[in-house]
């Protein structure tokens, strides 16, 4: 096992073991970090590969873009510290039924297609010929998935507004006690005097 194998392995070990943690952990600032972290680790994967483009590409969309967002809306609503409430069993068991789903459906891909040895020379990597394959349309072409990863930025929208939203029973107990102080407050105008008398049921009049 030579130095390029060891590095290979690190990286997804940090990829994986990140992404676990990302969506195992109940406090949502931790499982940014960690979110940002296995994405860095896809990126030292490209760096791997020789890839750099897809390697930059991939830190400025997702880690500097989608992650930074997520970030900056979990800072906005003051939730870093703060731990998400515990979810339902039933949801536990549709998220691992989604995940052994996904991998099934990648481990049959695999081995239905096989992977054809050729003589023919390798394209070069260049960006050239990545932004020509990425808008072609013929059978190598990859314009569809270039159409679903935009999907996925959208999603990553959505997901930082709903996570920058924050409903009135969401509000810190600090805000409530401040509003039910201003409800009660009673003004007296310093010209008149007022007499209150405080009656033995505890009222006052």
């Amino acid at each position: 096992m030579n130095g390029a194998t060891i590095i290979f392995y690190l990286l997804a070990a940090m990829t994986i073991g990140c992404g676990v943690i990302a969506v195992s952990t109940r406090q949502i600032f931790r499982a940014a970090i960690s979110l940002l972290f296995s994405l860095v680790g896809i990126a030292g994967i490209y760096f791997w590969m020789d890839y750099e483009f897809i390697a930059a590409v991939q830190i400025v969309v997702y880690v500097g873009g989608i992650v930074v967002l997520i970030i900056f809306s979990i800072f906005l609503t003051q939730q870093s510290g703060e731990k998400m409430p515990a979810q339902k069993m039933g949801r536990k068991l549709f998220s691992l039924l989604s995940v052994f789903c996904g991998f099934a459906l990648t481990i049959v891909q695999i081995f239905e297609h096989s992977f054809i040895k050729t003589t023919a020379p390798a394209v070069d990597p260049t960006v050239r010929n990545i932004g020509e394959e990425l808008i072609s349309l013929d059978k190598n072409g990859y314009a569809l998935p270039f159409e679903v990863v935009s999907i996925l930025l959208l999603a990553a929208l959505i997901g930082c507004i709903v996570i920058a939203m924050r409903t009135p029973a969401e509000a810190p107990k600090e805000e409530v006690e401040v509003k039910r102080k201003e409800e009660i407050k009673v003004i007296v105008p310093k010209e008149e005097k007022v007499l209150i008398v405080q009656e033995e049921t505890g009222g006052i009049q």
